[in-house]
């Protein structure tokens, strides 16, 4: 299968993903519809609130549940209980708000009975139906994610054997890496020994590996320790299979796989929905900010054509997300366009830099045009700011987990820059400082965290003196 059809596959199943989420608010509140319909009480006022009060609570209660975690992590047992729970939260609130509205006389009680028993019979049937129609999907041989294994020991041998008997499950196994020695494969005939674990991390990056399974043992802690460091120059996800006694030591998210206890080190920061609800943000308010800033950006289009010589647009190579280079927007304000190996950064009182390009850095007002980078999908409103290609390649050598930036789209704006962390990055402590944003915003990331940075953005802004 090739990287492209790889890819295909795997976007048509986060799409399905996204429209099963979409449809558990849509379809209890066409049910509540159709239950109106069927007992001849119309679409009345009282059940047009209900309905947009059930849609906007659904999402946040059945995620708070932990229905939405990737299917590949669930199972019917699993899947019943969560939708049953969440169902029964979300009944209870709409309950408590209706006693203290005094409004719950004004709906039917056959039809609220109805209802509440209709809606997660008909819900269950429609995750089951997804989560089934994926595992056919992926026992097909399509929407794969490649792994590779570090260690070879018992943990690891039943791990592989879980992966190997577990078609549905949509994970290629690549290999074992270990020490170099022949030892390990006599006790696991029929295994791969790919390498030594030093040369993981570059295997990783070669090949473009989605996963990477720790399953080392406990005397290897120092290895463990430079593998984790060394892993953060890629953009895999990559899950500990821990002993027992690492499972109550570490307080980190964990999955299962087959009843095999996983613990996530780091992975994308959001859902599917919650990514979802982002992306309409993005284009939202993008869209917004174009046909209002339209005039200004022409003028912007004008003043640089008639003041200098050379293209209106500056485009550069930087790296989006999961590290793969897009073209980045930006009005011209320099006299070069650089985007080769080796690119200078902008210093105060820059030769390069027009009069003109000065009050544009100065104002940002030169970072209008990534607002189409926005809408193309290669950037989101707010995110890690993207560096030039040659930056990347030097940084992502000198500071530990620079790489993991790039687990989500970058930002036009974020959570550094309105810390001050704006501007020329003329030391590497102050780069050090604008990763460790960075990672801290992937860390906490919500939507209401993007709302207050793009809040602080406009008032950093309009007082910031550091770009130039």
């Amino acid at each position: 299968m090739t990287h492209n059809t790889h890819g295909l596959f795997r976007e048509n199943a986060s799409a399905i993903l996204i429209v099963q989420r979409l449809l558990d608010p849509v379809v209890t509140v066409l049910m509540l519809f159709a239950i109106a319909w069927f007992y001849d009480l119309g679409i009345k006022t009282p059940y047009i609130i209900l309905s947009v009060t059930s849609f906007l609570l659904m999402l946040p209660i059945f995620k708070g549940v932990g229905l939405y975690r990737p299917y590949r992590n669930l199972s019917p047992s699993t899947l019943g209980p969560r939708l049953l729970t969440g169902w029964v939260i979300l009944l209870s609130t709409l309950l408590f708000l209706g006693y203290l509205t005094q409004t719950s006389l004004a709906f039917s009680r056959a039809l609220l009975l109805t209802w509440s028993i209709s809606v997660p019979i008909v819900l269950m049937a429609i995750h089951l139906t997804i989560w089934q129609l994926l595992r056919t999907v992926r026992a097909a041989g399509k929407n794969q994610r490649s792994a590779v294994l570090a260690g070879m020991n018992d943990v690891s041998y039943h791990l592989a054997n879980q992966i190997q008997e577990s078609p549905e499950l949509g994970i290629r196994l690549h290999g074992f890496f270990d020490r170099h020695s022949l030892e390990p494969l006599g006790r696991f005939p029929g295994r791969r020994l790919i390498g030594s674990l030093e040369e993981l991390p570059r295997y990783v990056r070669e090949h473009s590996i989605d996963v990477v399974y720790i399953a080392c043992t406990t005397e290897k802690e120092d290895t463990i320790a430079t593998l984790i460091k060394e892993l953060q120059d890629t953009t895999a996800s990559v899950y500990f299979v821990p002993n027992i006694l690492m499972f109550n030591l570490m307080n980190a998210r964990s999955y299962e796989l087959n009843g095999i206890p996983l613990i996530a080190v780091w992975e994308v920061p959001f859902s599917e929905i919650q990514y979802v609800l982002k992306r309409a943000i993005d284009i939202a308010l993008s869209i917004a900010a174009i046909a209002v800033l339209s005039p200004i950006m022409l003028l912007i289009a004008l003043a640089i054509k008639l003041t200098s010589p050379g293209p209106i647009l500056f485009k550069q190579r930087r790296y989006g997300l999961n590290g793969q280079e897009i073209l980045v927007y930006k009005f011209r304000s320099m006299k070069v366009m650089e985007d080769d190996e080796k690119v200078k950064q902008a210093t105060k009182n820059d030769s390069r830099i027009t009069p003109l390009g000065a009050l544009l850095r100065k104002t940002s007002l030169d970072e209008l045009p990534q607002f189409i980078n926005v809408l193309q999908g290669r950037m989101s409103l707010v995110g890690p700011r993207p560096h030039a290609v040659a930056h990347n390649e030097m940084y992502r050598k000198l500071i530990s987990g620079y790489m993991l930036r790039h687990k989500v789209k970058p930002g036009i704006t974020g959570w550094a820059q309105v810390n001050g962390l704006r501007g020329e990055t003329d030391t590497l402590e102050k780069m050090q400082q604008r990763v460790n944003y960075d990672l801290e915003y992937l860390r906490n990331w919500s939507l209401s965290l993007d709302l207050q940075i793009l809040i602080k953005t406009a008032l950093v802004f309009l007082r910031d003196q550091n770009a130039y």
